[in-house]
């Protein structure tokens, strides 16, 4: 349902209708309609392929023929009634369904939780971390100054070989802050 102004039909005509055309056609829903298509069309071929080549077979061993069309019909004034064929139908409806579910729903949804659970994982030990500082006192700006020196200390390790100017050095206090940083924080 558009509730939006920019997705009203009305708002491609006021553009002028190869500008509102461009747009129809290049917007996201159209774009994904297509793929979804596309793609309906190839997971289609793998479940037909999924019914003929390995339920079918299934069947014409259990019942003697794969098609059922022929089973259960008469006629009658040439009106030919097949209650086979609508048989035949029901077995092919519930085999495709079979075939998407197992073969597609059932993998994806599996891939679909293990990624939750990972992504769960992830953000549960972040939450953990935010606790454990919290519980030792250490505010966000008292870690992020931690983290700072950190990475100041590893790159003055990396960089012993290097010297720096003395005119560009900081000078440091005590408590290894910039002075001017020193300064203006105090």
């Amino acid at each position: 349902m558009a509730d939006s102004k920019k997705d009203s039909i009305s708002n491609y005509s006021d553009k002028g209708v190869m500008a509102g055309f461009k747009e129809f056609i290049t917007r996201g829903n159209m774009i994904d309609m297509a793929v979804g298509v596309v793609m309906g069309t190839a997971v289609t071929t793998v479940v037909t392929a999924i019914v003929k080549s390995f339920i079918n077979p299934l069947i014409a061993m259990i019942f003697g023929k794969p098609d059922m069309s022929k089973l259960l019909a008469f006629t009658v004034r040439g009106a030919t009634v097949s209650f086979g064929a609508i048989i035949n139908s029901l077995i092919n409806f519930v085999a495709v369904a079979a075939a998407v579910y197992f073969f597609i729903i059932v993998p994806i949804n599996k891939f679909h939780n293990a990624a939750k659970k990972l992504t769960h994982k992830n953000a549960s030990d972040a939450v953990e971390a935010e606790e454990a500082a919290e519980e030792a006192g250490i505010t966000p700006e008292d870690q992020t100054i931690a983290l700072l020196t950190e990475i100041r200390d590893q790159l003055a390790q990396a960089n012993t070989k290097s010297v720096v100017p003395s005119s560009t050095a900081a000078v440091l206090d005590d408590d290894g802050m910039d002075e001017h940083a020193a300064i203006h924080r105090g």
